[in-house]
C-alpha cells in the first residue's frame, strides 16, 4: 500500500473514531448540578422550629445517599445533598431555595417538607425550571403538572386520605357528631376539604366545630378543652406531631374518649404516640402506606431487613421508632430510582420525564400492594393506603387497600 493510501486509511479511520466519540459524548448532557463525577441535590427541612420532629427525614436521606456514594453513586457519580435548615417558616424557606438554586446551582429540590413553606417556592421553582420533587406534603396541588410542570408530590394526598376517614365514619358511625381541629393553612385546610367532601351532604350536619390552631402556638390545650365542651363523639385530628402528641396527653388528661382519627403524617410511633403515652393513643386510628418498624409481622420481611441493615451501617443512632426514619428512607429510594433511569441525560428536563414515568414501583419500605405510578398527567405518585388502628405499643393494619377519589 502506498504512503498515500495509507495516509487516506488512517485519517478514515480517525474521522470514524472522532465520530462514534463525539457521538458518546453527546450522550451525556448536564445541567447545573451535574458533571461526570457529580449529582448536586438540594433539600429544605425544618430541623428547627414547631415542625422540628421531622428533622429526621433530612437526616435519613443524607445517610442512605452516604450508603449509595459508598456503593458507587449513580452511575459512577456521587451525590452532594446540601441541607438546609427553614424552621418551617415560608419566608426562611424562600432564601433557602434561592440559595440552593443560584448560590449552590443544585440540579434539584428534593423533598422539602411542609405545604406552607412548598407554597412559598413552587412558583419561584417553576420559573427556573428546577425540579421540585417528592414533595414532603400530601396538599393535593402538587398534582398539577399543567399549571407546574416542575413539582412532583410523593406522598398520598391529604383529600383522598381524609375521604377514606369520612367514608369508614359514614359506614360505621353515620349518626356522628364530629369535631375537627386542623392547622390554619394549605395543609389543614386541604385535610379539612376532603373530609368535608367525604362526607357529602352529611357534612353540615355530622360536623359540630371546625377548631384551627396557629403552628406558632406554643399548645394546643385550650383547643382541645373546648371542643370537648361540645360533646363530640368522634374527632378528626389534623395536626402536625407535636401538637398531635398534646392533643392525645390532653385528652386523657380531661377524659374526652371519642373516636379518634389522626392524619397520617403524624402517625410516628417515635415522636407522637409514645410521648403522649401508650395507655392515652389506644385505639386511634389512622392511615399507612409504608411498614411500620414497630410491627412484628414485618420482622422476617426482606424489605424490613434490608431497612435495619442500612441503619446499622449509615445511621445507627436513628429512631427506628419513627415512621419519618422509614418514610425518608423510601423517598430517597423513589429518587435514586429516577435518577438511575436517567442515564447520562442529567438535565432538568429529563429528570421530571423520569419521575413521571414510573410504572408499578415496588419499594421495600411500602406495604404489599402499594406501587409507585406517575404519568405526564399524574404528578401523584402513591395513591393507596390502609386503615390501622392503635394496640398496645404498635398499629394494627385492618382492612383493604384503599384509593381516594381525588386526582390533580
Amino acid at each position: 500500500m502506498s504512503t498515500l493510501k495509507k495516509l487516506a486509511v488512517a485519517s478514515a479511520a480517525l474521522g470514524l473514531l472522532a465520530a462514534s466519540s463525539s457521538g458518546v459524548f453527546a450522550q451525556k448532557r448536564y445541567d447545573p448540578g451535574a458533571s461526570d463525577t457529580e449529582i448536586k441535590i438540594g433539600n429544605i427541612m425544618p430541623y428547627s422550629g414547631p415542625a422540628s420532629a421531622y428533622g429526621v427525614i433530612g437526616k435519613t436521606e443524607e445517610a442512605y445517599f452516604k450508603k449509595i456514594n459508598a456503593e458507587g453513586g449513580i452511575n459512577g457519580r456521587k451525590i452532594n445533598f446540601i441541607s438546609y435548615d427553614d424552621a418551617y417558616s415560608p419566608p426562611k424557606t424562600v432564601e433557602q431555595a434561592r440559595k440552593l438554586v443560584e448560590s449552590d446551582e443544585v440540579l434539584l429540590v428534593f423533598n422539602p417538607l411542609g405545604t406552607p413553606p412548598n407554597t412559598a417556592i413552587q412558583k419561584y421553582l417553576n420559573s427556573k425550571k428546577v425540579p421540585q420533587l417528592f414533595v414532603a406534603t400530601g396538599a393535593t396541588k402538587w398534582n398539577d403538572p399543567k399549571a407546574f410542570p416542575w413539582t412532583m408530590g410523593w406522598q398520598p394526598n391529604y383529600q383522598s386520605e381524609a375521604q377514606i376517614y369520612a367514608r369508614y365514619i359514614l359506614k360505621n358511625k353515620p349518626d356522628a357528631k364530629i369535631a375537627v381541629l386542623y392547622q390554619n393553612d394549605d395543609y389543614g385546610k386541604d385535610y379539612l376539604k376532603g373530609f368535608k367532601d367525604g362526607l357529602g351532604a352529611k357534612a353540615a350536619s355530622m360536623i359540630v366545630v371546625e377548631e384551627s390552631y396557629e403552628v406558632s402556638q406554643p399548645t394546643i390545650d385550650s383547643n382541645i378543652v373546648k371542643l370537648k365542651s361540645l360533646n363530640a363523639d368522634v374527632f378528626f385530628n389534623v395536626t402536625t406531631p407535636k401538637f398531635a402528641a398534646q392533643a392525645i396527653k390532653k385528652m386523657n388528661e380531661i377524659g374526652w374518649k371519642p373516636m379518634h382519627f389522626l392524619n397520617n403524617v403524624s402517625a410516628s410511633i417515635g415522636s407522637v404516640m409514645k410521648p403522649a403515652g401508650f395507655e392515652n393513643s389506644q385505639d386511634i386510628i389512622s392511615s399507612a402506606y409504608f411498614k411500620d418498624p414497630t410491627d412484628a409481622q414485618w420482622k422476617n420481611d426482606p424489605g424490613m431487613k434490608a431497612w435495619n441493615e442500612f441503619l446499622d451501617k449509615y445511621y445507627p443512632e436513628a429512631n427506628r421508632a419513627d415512621g419519618s426514619v422509614m418514610y425518608a428512607y423510601n423517598v430517597a429510594q423513589g429518587l435514586v430510582h429516577v435518577l438511575k433511569a436517567c442515564g447520562d441525560d442529567l438535565t432538568r428536563a429529563n429528570v421530571m420525564k423520569q419521575a413521571a414515568s414510573i410504572k408499578d414501583l415496588q419499594l421495600g419500605g411500602l406495604l404489599p400492594g402499594v406501587k409507585v405510578n406517575t404519568s405526564a398527567t399524574d404528578f401523584a405518585p402513591i395513591s393507596q393506603v390502609q386503615l390501622m388502628r392503635f394496640k398496645g405499643e404498635t398499629w394494627e393494619l385492618f382492612g383493604e387497600i384503599l384509593s381516594g377519589d381525588v386526582g390533580g
